[in-house]
């Protein structure tokens, strides 16, 4: 199974309305047919960013889900609650939520069970440190957070490799080490999942400079885009890239 490239903008903590919907409107109207677009804005500005999008062809999505489909989650939303705001995905097990919240696999897997469950699509991360890069355990770690957390069945599933030492500072792995992480999440996939038609998206300081030679890469099904996303120009040249 062959997807065309997909690129989703996490805007994370960033955008109050003003700003976020001037957002929202600008990439809707900028979006070409040359790949799949998606983004990703606070929760507060779900329902109104989905008025925006209507009728176009710009996904929408959340940021996080709890892994409980209700209940007494003072602060949580969840994945129910993102499908009724109008979202059609929900990224789990960012490494700022790994890291900032100390979530682990079993929490991973147990949010994209209830993204799948709400009829969301899950885009599930992994990636190593830059301690475990350097100790040569990138792929004994990545592998090790794929078994954790992707659901049996995987369901409809996105992948999602981002470098830990590679999120907001501008750093950037080698293409020859892009292409080894994705064949390693590749082989891995063709060995458990059955299948090989899953998307695997790069993330990690991408930037419209380099947007083009990562999207050409092997087994590199789109990108997942943080601080680039947060400026129409640049966000909308990323996914000019796929052409």
């Amino acid at each position: 199974m062959i997807h065309r490239k997909l690129i989703v903008g996490n805007w994370k903590m960033n955008m109050l309305a003003g700003d976020g919907l001037a957002l929202a409107r600008a990439v809707a109207d900028g979006a070409g047919d040359g790949c799949d677009i998606g983004i990703a804005p606070p929760a507060t500005l779900l329902r109104e960013v989905a008025g925006v999008l209507a009728g176009g062809s710009v996904l929408l999505g959340g940021q996080d889900c709890h892994g409980e489909a209700s209940g007494a989650h003072t602060g949580d939303i969840s994945a129910a609650m993102l499908k009724d705001a109008g979202a059609g995905f929900v990224i789990v097990g960012h490494s700022e939520r790994r890291q900032d919240h100390g979530e682990g696999d079993a929490l991973v897997r147990a949010k994209a069970l209830a993204a799948h469950g709400a009829g969301l699509t899950a885009i599930v991360c992994v990636g190593e440190s830059g301690a475990e890069r350097d100790a040569g355990d990138a792929s004994r770690v990545i592998v090790g957070q794929l078994a954790g957390s992707l659901p049996e069945g995987m369901g409809d599933t996105v992948i999602a490799y981002e470098p830990i030492w590679a999120i907001g500072t501008g750093r950037t792995p080698s293409l020859e080490e892009i292409t080894e992480v994705h064949g390693t999440i590749r082989a891995w996939l063709d060995e458990n999942a059955g299948e090989s038609g899953f998307r695997i998206l790069y993330g990690g300081s991408v930037k419209p400079g380099n947007a083009r030679e990562i999207l050409a890469l092997e087994d590199v099904g789109g990108a997942l885009v943080g601080g680039a996303s947060l400026k129409a120009e640049d966000f909308l040249a990323i996914c000019a890239a796929c052409g």
